[in-house]
């Protein structure tokens, strides 16, 4: 038999911690930064069911195939709740969705994004999503739409989560990836802005739980605060990488992220081939030093779960190597020269880094 409703009338919703007038004040406060991520593929606008894209635009294509990704942030996110700063770890969130897509030769062509939160404060949302739509811009694809939910006694009042999912297209024949790669081809890093989303449990382990650090901490390698460093945006590499693919021959990409440089390049690398990279020929910012050396870290470690400064790698023949590094410095992304493509021969392992990096 049910208990006797309480004098003071029966449950809510808002009394079970969801406000309602708080999301519906969130989505008017984002609507202004959801116009500016849009393509003229974009049907209607916010505040329906599902986003619309006019898939007519396919039609120029003789075979489209259409990429999907979906990614988050991780534990970045904790470092946006405590420095109260909102308004860039969407950035992140694109960054790791559209780089994803791209790695095959795919065109971005929209996002949808969700965030959870334990309770709605609308200017943190619109914050939020305004980083997630700047995103986009960058990324040449369109912001359709996306789903904010309230968590009352599942999440801290102060806590949030964001994702997100993307769709692009590429032309069957222009797919890239490892039956492309081929002996003697070059690879050639892109740098990363840092930390990029990957490895932050590791990082907050060593800096906070260990080291004692806190985020207002000025470290004179950085010239800046620990926060400012650690906040850092994802860099969003999709336009550069599909301007490559327009002015030259590319056989394939791989994104740098969770797992590290080798782990995530020898995912791109067929059978019987094997891919050197010289770590000489680069120096990582100071960051990843300086996560080793506070927390005691052996390179190994470093290695297989931060980018070390390198947040995507390009195959190309070496005819292309030229275009390809003029077409990265007119576009302003450091770029360099990092390995080669040789035969396996008795390794078992796809990928090798030799070599120290540069001081």
């Amino acid at each position: 038999m049910p208990e006797t409703v309480p004098v003071g009338g029966g449950a809510s919703y808002a009394a079970a911690g969801v406000d309602i007038e708080a999301g519906d004040r969130a989505v008017e406060l984002m609507k202004e930064w959801v116009k500016k991520a849009t393509r003229p593929e974009v049907v209607g606008g916010l505040g329906g069911f599902a986003g619309l894209f006019d898939a007519s635009v396919l039609k120029r294509y003789e075979r489209p195939l259409l990429a999907s990704a979906t990614d988050g942030v991780g534990t970045k996110v904790d470092i946006a709740r405590r420095l109260g700063v909102y308004d860039t770890i969407g950035h992140d969130l694109v960054g790791m969705v559209v780089d994803d897509l791209v790695v095959c030769g795919a065109e971005p062509l929209f996002m949808t994004d969700y965030i959870c939160v334990g309770k709605v404060y609308p200017e943190r949302v619109a914050a939020i999503v305004k980083g997630i739509a700047e995103g986009c811009v960058l990324a040449g694809c369109a912001l359709v739409g996306g789903e904010t939910a309230e968590h009352p006694g599942l999440l801290g009042a102060d806590d949030f989560d964001v994702a997100g999912a993307g769709t692009g297209v590429v032309e069957a024949d222009r797919l890239l990836g490892a039956d492309r790669i081929r002996t003697g081809d070059v690879a050639i890093a892109l740098e990363s802005s840092g930390l990029h989303s990957n490895g932050y449990s590791l990082v907050r382990h060593v800096l906070f739980d260990r080291a004692g650090w806190s985020l207002d901490r000025e470290v004179p390698e950085f010239g800046r605060t620990l926060g400012e460093e650690l906040l850092e945006p994802t860099k969003i590499y999709a336009l550069d990488c599909l301007s490559l693919t327009r002015t030259t021959e590319v056989h394939a990409f791989s994104h740098i992220t969770g797992g590290g440089l080798a782990n995530n390049l020898a995912r791109v690398i067929p059978d019987g081939l094997h891919a050197s990279i010289d770590r000489a020929s680069w120096t990582p910012d100071p960051v990843f030093d300086v996560v080793g050396q506070a927390g005691a870290v052996e390179r190994s470690e470093l290695e297989k779960t931060l980018n070390m400064g390198v947040g995507m790698i390009a195959i190309v023949p070496p005819q292309s190597v030229d275009v390809a590094l003029a077409t990265l410095a007119d576009r302003g992304v450091d770029a360099w020269i990092a390995g080669e493509i040789t035969e396996r021969g008795d390794r078992t392992e796809a990928v090798t880094l030799t070599g120290d990096y540069a001081s």
